[in-house]
């Protein structure tokens, strides 16, 4: 059901996010096949804590469709998103989640508060997770050493 290619977006965006000396994490919304939004996090160029790669798509997507409901929409990011995405993913409405890696520290889905397991969660997405892990994990911990080194 995920698309590789999707994915491969995703992955690029966290890469021009990273060149940018943003946290490599990027962000794709498809509908129906097509890519409607695709963005990389912009936390240090917007001076926005909030810039993060699935709400900047979630917001060119609502923009672009018109609407606040992505219904049929599908969102793929390399990263397992933090609470405040994943709560952004389930007021949005949005079909799908794919994401790459996931995040034991800041994650929301798999680790931390499980946003979607909550009772007062109204939305769930299907999630899949692990889509091209290797090639997420292996960004940010790249990009992460070099900080350090």
């Amino acid at each position: 059901m995920a698309s590789p290619s999707f994915m491969q977006l995703a992955l690029e965006e966290a890469r021009a996010a990273g060149r940018r000396g943003e946290v490599p994490i990027g962000c794709v919304i498809v509908r129906e096949g097509t890519v409607v939004a695709r963005a990389g996090n912009r936390t240090l160029a917007d001076k926005d804590p909030t810039a993060h790669a699935e709400l900047l798509a979630i917001r060119e997507a609502a923009a672009k469709l018109g609407s606040e409901r992505l219904t049929d929409c599908d969102l793929y990011v390399t990263l397992e998103p933090c609470a405040m995405c994943t709560a952004a993913i389930s007021f949005a409405r949005i079909r799908r989640l794919y994401f790459g890696a996931g995040d034991p520290k800041g994650g929301a889905v798999e680790h931390g508060v499980r946003f979607f397991a909550s009772p007062t969660c109204h939305h769930r997405p299907d999630v899949y997770g692990g889509i091209a892990e290797s090639d997420s994990a292996s960004l940010l911990r790249e990009f992460f050493q070099a900080k350090r080194g």
